[in-house]
């Protein structure tokens, strides 16, 4: 049975902790981080806290105290032990505010729910296969000041996985509310066309993901070019090559979108030469 940290205490997995009056379960207010570790050290936790501390800023919490990001470090540290996720791990910090109403909350302090679990070996690695995958219409993704955060408001996101599903896809592609490519369910996502990179500018409405930066920052020092704006569903479909990224699985390749189907050598050579650069 798997432990989770709860405010700082280890509790079994099946341990009730947030009540009918959390302001998390009632408004969905709070966020949450997904990271990777490898045999106990965390792949990019300088920029993963800077990202949650930067959101919880964003949502007005309160963060005087003890919740800072040296204490959570810990507090991963011991859960993967306790666990015995030595080798790699999936890591995924939730921070809710507490009980109350709209208007009459009780304070802005962080609750916060580390888990982790163990990943296949292998994860990460590149996926000769490819994937496939849809395009989800039917909730449209927001453009505003907080639709770059990985916050607990995540409809869009959910329905799109669970069509995914339904439909046999591996993922997803979500639009945002003007009709234009957003990202996928779980990960940003690029595109290749005539050998230039393209993907949607974070005022599309995607995630800031960490692997999205990262690679973007590889991407600027090796003279390549990205361009980083709005993506119609036709420069979808038009591409030569898709690719999605996300801080568990790095660079995963698109093979095809519907009878579309799409090259990567381009992509490939990206994985290849980018990955040493965060493992």
């Amino acid at each position: 049975m798997n432990y989770f940290n709860y405010n700082g205490k280890l509790l079994r997995e099946n341990t009730p902790v947030i009540g009918v009056n959390s302001r998390g379960l009632r408004y969905g207010d709070g966020l949450f981080e997904t990271m990777k570790s490898i045999k106990g050290r965390i792949l990019l936790d300088d920029e993963h806290f800077a990202r949650l501390w930067k959101g919880m800023n964003m949502l007005q919490f309160n963060l005087a105290g003890h919740f800072t990001p040296d204490n959570l470090q810990t507090g991963i540290q011991e859960l993967l032990k306790k666990n015995g996720h030595d080798d790699m791990a999936r890591i995924r910090v939730t921070v809710l505010r507490g009980d109350g109403g709209l208007y009459d909350d009780i304070n802005h302090n962080p609750n916060y729910i580390i888990q982790s679990w163990a990943l296949p070996a292998g994860t990460g690695e590149w996926n000769s296969n490819g994937l496939v995958l849809g395009i989800y219409d039917d909730a449209k993704k927001n453009c505003d000041a907080f639709s770059s955060l990985k916050h607990n408001n995540f409809l869009p996101y959910a329905m799109a996985a669970l069509h995914a599903k339904k439909q046999k896809w591996n993922d997803a592609v979500v639009l945002n509310n003007q009709g234009s490519v957003c990202d996928s369910s779980i990960a940003n996502i690029f595109l290749v066309k005539d050998g230039l990179i393209h993907t949607p500018s974070l005022a599309e409405g995607c995630i800031a993901g960490i692997m999205r930066r990262t690679l973007l920052q590889y991407l600027a020092a090796n003279n390549m070019q990205v361009v980083e704006g709005e993506i119609s569903i036709d420069d979808l479909m038009n591409a030569d090559e898709v690719f999605l990224t996300n801080s568990i699985y790095n660079i995963r390749w698109v093979q095809g979108i519907g009878e579309k189907k799409y090259s990567n050598a381009l992509t490939q050579k990206i994985y290849t030469e980018f990955l040493p650069n965060i493992s």
